[in-house]
């Protein structure tokens, strides 16, 4: 049976997979009955659809596969203490997208599409949303699907949303490396850029590091002076009690849960400094004992412990965490706030449906 809602054809799953219990929980590799697809050409999105979760099938030919042309967001879903479905700061998670789109090239998402999308989808997939401390990850995606050998700039694209019920990406405190020979992402490139081949690049310097036996890195600057990112995360550190986090540019990706973080940091009156942040000046600051906390910001991650520096083949230890921890005490009120069990002050959440 298919009906329409806000313009969207729905087509239902006939064999949905979950029908009663909960969702079993797996980063990124179970999917949920259904998906969203829109198909963009002749200058104008065309005719947005939910059918259920399926194979893709593309020429091999397709420009993305060649050429990059391929961004994503990640974004949640959480339940509610009162039982419905809460996403999380669509507006922000739009915006992001329309900014990495642009630097690609590519067509900007119209907000009335993207919101009607993840309104019916997840309404549709509302079983597959875990309790906490797990949540729903939704990653849209807009690739270039014209076939054609030849470098150019598309002239269709696909935007898709699928989800997946999962944990947290980092239960435990991670240990990470300073790199200072590979570069993330150089002046006037892509690095602000939610696209593809940013995270492509990165795992040739990931992969070394977990050979050396840390879990992730943290990215320099060009001059491998300067904090940037860690993994796939923005990087904050606690340094004398103030909370201090390398400033925007066009290499650092402008992070949602980075800003709520330093949001509730400020509510709480901690003193926040978004400011360059110097390898050496951490490496005093871990020698002295004044840097007490390091911690990765993101969707996936959330907040995630930083246990062990390497800097220039030393690893420095830091404090062990606890529930007085800063990180641990914004962690623990930005998930309150994304489970109903805080008042949403700062009107983060929307409850999915119409």
């Amino acid at each position: 049976m298919e009906n329409a809602t806000a313009g969207i054809s729905i087509r239902p799953s006939k064999n949905p997979r979950l029908t009663s219990g909960a969702a079993p929980l797996s980063f990124g590799s179970t999917a949920a009955d259904h998906m969203f697809t829109c198909t963009y050409g002749n200058g104008a999105w065309q005719e947005p659809s939910i059918i259920p979760f399926q194979q893709l099938s593309l020429s091999p030919f397709t420009l993305a596969l060649h050429y990059g042309q391929s961004v994503f967001e990640g974004m949640k879903a959480f339940r509610m203490e009162d039982g419905s479905i809460g996403i999380f700061r669509i507006d922000r998670h739009w915006e992001r997208l329309n900014r990495s789109l642009h630097r690609m090239c590519m067509p900007p998402v119209p907000e009335a599409l993207f919101r009607a999308a993840l309104h019916e989808l997840i309404s549709l997939d509302r079983n597959w949303v875990p309790a906490s401390p797990g949540s729903l990850y939704i990653r849209p995606l807009v690739f270039a699907s014209e076939a054609r050998l030849g470098v150019k700039v598309s002239d269709q694209y696909e935007f898709i949303i699928v989800c997946s019920p999962v944990p947290p990406l980092y239960p435990d405190p991670i240990s990470v490396k300073v790199e200072k020979n590979f570069t993330r992402a150089a002046s006037g490139g892509t690095g602000y850029a939610k696209c593809a081949g940013n995270y492509g690049g990165a795992f040739y310097p990931t992969q070394q590091a977990r050979e050396e036996g840390f879990d992730q890195v943290i990215w320099t600057d060009e001059s491998h002076q300067y904090f940037e990112e860690s993994g796939t995360m923005n990087l904050m550190f606690v340094i004398g009690g103030r909370l201090v986090t390398p400033p925007l540019s066009d290499t650092i990706l402008d992070g949602v849960t980075r800003r709520s973080l330093i949001q509730l940091a400020m509510d709480a009156g901690i003193a926040v400094e978004e400011r360059p942040v110097h390898v050496e000046e951490v490496r005093e600051a871990l020698t002295a004992g004044s840097l007490t906390e390091a911690f990765g910001a993101g969707t996936a991650a959330v907040v995630a412990p930083i246990c062990r520096i390497g800097i220039d083949g030393i690893s420095y230890s830091l404090p062990p965490y606890t529930a007085e921890s800063i990180s641990e005490k914004l962690r623990v009120e930005f998930e309150a706030i994304r489970t109903g069990r805080l008042a949403d002050r700062h009107g983060w959440m929307e409850k999915a449906g119409r």
